[in-house]
């Protein structure tokens, strides 16, 4: 089985994951890890709208390798797939168990989170690449300079504690930052938990949807490896995946809308949180809703809907 992947060292991580899990569970396989680079990862100054969103940026060209019979199977993380998109002729034929979902501040070295709490983040230039993650920060420290920041994680930690400046769109740069906000898993996964100086709750930054799982994709008409790859789907965690995702798909919203939605699982019962925000962090538009666990797509929909009768739909279209 050949698997395609980034060749970033998240991606890296996480394809290995699947290996682990798949030769566990069928000890005679031999997956080879072809690695890909595609343009978001190539291109670390552009936004990712550049390339045609995450779709263009980190996935577009991993699954036409899937298409051309290249590849039996792909590894993404789901946050960085479209969910306003269709993917004619490949099918998610596994969700690993969730990880973290919570985000997480990162502070150059030698700053305290001390010097940053008293401060309430004055003075402070806190770098992202997220649109989401941009709208909650201006919320909770609205005298923080937030500015565009793109790299693999360890890239990003790295150009974070040399000072380095960051590269505008424009041909400009920006920096250096003294603070990032990344992903608890991703930070996790690369041997970088020890540099989390505060865990946000979802309460005071609603995770991206997808956040913390790793899927795995393949041609719908491929049976076998659907069936080899069912044998590590983690049932709980496809549930939440298609509820989270069915939100993406109402609002029709692309990487560039600060959108937000988590999903928990508690016995039959579904719990499903959703926000839209605007750019400037004045605006959020938030619902909760519960549901059945065997109909999480209707949860999804009725959460997606109600956020667009509350007026999301003028957010998204402002930021298109």
């Amino acid at each position: 089985m050949k698997i395609g992947t980034r060749s970033s060292l998240m991606a890296l991580a996480q394809t290995n994951e699947v290996v682990a899990q798949l030769t566990t569970a069928f000890p005679e396989l031999t997956p080879e890890i072809v690695k890909f680079k595609p343009r978001g990862d190539i291109d670390q100054t552009a936004k990712l709208n550049r390339h045609g969103g995450k779709g263009g940026a980190f996935v577009a060209e991993i699954r036409d390798a899937m298409r051309s019979g290249e590849l039996d199977a792909a590894m993404h993380s789901l946050k960085d797939v479209p969910g306003d998109e269709e993917a004619p002729g490949l099918v998610f034929a596994a969700y690993l168990r969730r990880e973290a979902i919570n985000d997480a501040l990162v502070l150059r070295n030698g700053l305290s989170i001390e010097e940053f709490k008293s401060r309430k983040g004055a003075g402070f230039k806190i770098g992202t690449n997220s649109v989401r993650r941009a709208s909650y920060l201006k919320i909770l420290y609205p005298e923080t300079e937030v500015i565009h920041y793109r790299g693999a994680a360890d890239t990003r930690i790295k150009k974070l504690d040399e000072r380095a400046l960051q590269k505008l769109p424009d041909g400009g740069e920006v920096g250096p930052a003294d603070a990032l906000v990344m992903a608890v898993s991703g930070l996790e996964r690369v041997g970088f938990a020890d540099r989390i100086s505060k865990t946000f709750t979802g309460k005071e930054m609603l995770p991206a949807v997808g956040q913390g799982i790793v899927a795995v994709e393949c041609a719908a008409q491929d049976w076998q490896t659907r069936a080899q790859l069912a044998k590590i789907d983690d049932h709980n965690t496809r549930i939440c995946a298609l509820a989270e995702r069915e939100v993406l798909w109402v609002l029709n919203g692309h990487c560039n809308t600060p959108i937000a939605g988590n999903a928990k699982l508690d016995g039959d019962t579904l719990y499903l949180d959703a926000a839209v925000l605007s750019i400037d962090g004045g605006t959020i538009i938030q619902t909760s809703k519960t549901g059945d666990a065997v109909r999480p797509r209707e949860l999804g929909r009725l959460v997606g809907l109600e956020l667009l009768d509350k007026g999301a739909a003028r957010l998204i279209n402002d930021v298109q």
